[in-house]
């Protein structure tokens, strides 16, 4: 059974850190892009960072830049986002989620309907 759990969210203050795992059960992720999605409230649910499969080529929102690092261990089929400076608009849940090729899409690297599976989403708070 392919599934992709998430976890390490929490509620944090404003300008602190956390780092969020997705850890893939049942298929070789090492053989795949991955990708971390965000979705606020009301709002559409957005790219925030990429990873082609052996982490050699990585994309990011223009709104975390500097911010948030994606990285993975294939050894442990896991993806990671390290996300710093954390502010109140990055409250969200955030999902991690496979596309179907070694290296992500060009420019539509940041669109939901390219990727195959998803996580169940872990939910980040950043509030005083």
């Amino acid at each position: 059974q392919l599934q992709f759990v998430e976890s390490g969210g929490g509620l944090v203050q404003p300008g602190g850190s956390l780092r969020l795992s997705c850890a893939a059960s049942g298929f070789n992720l090492n053989n795949y892009a991955v990708a971390w999605f965000r979705q606020a409230p009301g709002k559409e649910r957005e790219g925030v960072s990429c990873i082609n499969w052996n982490g050699g080529l990585t994309n990011s929102a223009d709104s975390v830049k500097g911010r948030f690092t994606i990285s993975r261990d294939n050894a442990k089929n896991t993806v990671y986002l390290h996300m710093n400076s954390l502010k109140p608009e990055d409250t969200a849940v955030y999902y991690c989620a496979r596309y179907r090729n070694f290296d992500p899409p060009g420019t539509g690297w940041g669109t939901p309907a390219a990727y195959e599976y998803w996580g169940q989403g872990t939910q980040v708070t950043v509030a005083t």
